[in-house]
């Protein structure tokens, strides 16, 4: 075991900074991996080389976390939609979206509104940084983003729905407002 560590480590920990971004709990993965890989290995047959199946068990502690992070509860100060909506559904006039103008240029090109855009994602709570990531910046299918985050599709899309709206609000209170 001790060979694999020395050979894998800096790989895998790389894998899942790409996977967390997050250095140290990159690290904490990886470390868990090969406590489980360690606990674990008179079941490696040898089918697999012992690099894939080391992958193996980290993308599954990599899920787990992701999971262990959606299933934590949410507090976003109350009903969230109260201050976007009246009781018959309108907009509530401090809250009503602003009209994005279009730009000469495509904003996701500006470097400045791409710092408000991420200061923005990481203000979600995590669950739907994390859903509103998987399906607008990799392009996964809802399916696929429920089964991942262990998740009900009418969940899934509440989640989208709610990330959505804090989203327009911050990127407009922080950047069409701003500038």
């Amino acid at each position: 075991m001790a060979a694999w560590v020395h050979e894998y480590s800096a790989d895998m920990i790389s894998w899942a900074l790409y996977k967390v971004s997050d250095a140290e709990l990159a690290k904490d993965l990886v470390q868990d991996t090969f406590l489980a890989a360690s606990e674990k290995i008179e079941n490696f047959r040898g089918d697999s080389t012992p690099k894939t199946w080391l992958y193996s068990i980290l993308n599954f502690k990599i899920i787990d976390h992701y999971r262990a992070k959606v299933k934590k509860p949410v507090n976003v100060g109350g009903d969230s939609f109260s201050k976007f909506f009246s009781d018959s559904g309108e907009w509530n006039e401090s809250h009503k979206p602003h009209n994005w103008e279009e730009q000469e240029s495509h904003l996701l090109d500006d470097e400045d509104f791409n710092k408000i855009l991420k200061m923005c994602l990481d203000a979600l709570p995590d669950s739907w940084g994390l859903a509103i990531k998987l399906k607008f910046l990799l392009s996964k299918k809802g399916d696929e983003i429920c089964e991942e985050l262990g998740v009900s599709p009418t969940n899934f899309w509440q989640i989208i729905h709610r990330a959505k709206l804090q989203l327009r609000e911050c990127v407009d209170t922080n950047w069409f407002k701003g500038n």
